[in-house]
C-alpha cells in the first residue's frame, strides 16, 4: 500500500510542476476584465455587452469577452460617437483609482485629437441651443405675443 502512495505522490508532484508559472498567467487577462480595470466601463457586464455588440476590437478583430489580452495589444473602444484607440501597456485584474487605470494603456495621438475635436464640436453645438426652460416672465411675454390680434 505504501508503494501505491509513493507512486501516486510522484504522479501528483509531476502535475504540479507541469502547470504554467503564475507569472506567465499574470501577463494575460480577459478583455472584459481589462476594460473594467482600465475604467472604460463601470461594470464587467457592461464591458462584456459592448464586446458582444462589436464596440470593442482587439488588433482590428472582433473578440469574445473571455479573449486573453496581453501587453502591446491594440484595442479600439467605441462609445457613442467617441472612439479610443489605445495600446495595452500593462494588464490588471484589479480595478484601481483613475490615475492607476490610466497607466494600463497609452492612447494614440490621432485618437486623442479626434476625441478632442468631437467634444469641442459638441460644446459648440450645445451653445447654439436654447438656454433652457423659459422663466415665468418669458412665458408671459410669449403668451402676450401669441395672443395679439
Amino acid at each position: 500500500m505504501s508503494a501505491q502512495r509513493e507512486a501516486w505522490r510522484a504522479v501528483s508532484m509531476t502535475r504540479r510542476t507541469d502547470a504554467p508559472p503564475a507569472a506567465a498567467a499574470a501577463d494575460r487577462v480577459r478583455v472584459d476584465k481589462w476594460l473594467w480595470a482600465a475604467r472604460f466601463y463601470r461594470t464587467r457586464s457592461l464591458a462584456a455587452q459592448a464586446i458582444e455588440a462589436g464596440h470593442v476590437r482587439v488588433d482590428g478583430e472582433r473578440v469574445k469577452p473571455a479573449h486573453s489580452l496581453r501587453a502591446s495589444a491594440r484595442v479600439i473602444v467605441r462609445k457613442g460617437d467617441l472612439a479610443w484607440d489605445v495600446e495595452v501597456v500593462a494588464t490588471s485584474e484589479r480595478r484601481g483609482s483613475a490615475p492607476e487605470a490610466a497607466k494600463l494603456y497609452r492612447e494614440t495621438p490621432a485618437s486623442a485629437a479626434a476625441r478632442e475635436r468631437v467634444t469641442s464640436e459638441r460644446r459648440a453645438a450645445r451653445g447654439a441651443m436654447t438656454p433652457g426652460r423659459p422663466t415665468k416672465r418669458d412665458r408671459r411675454k410669449l403668451e402676450d405675443f401669441l395672443n395679439e390680434p
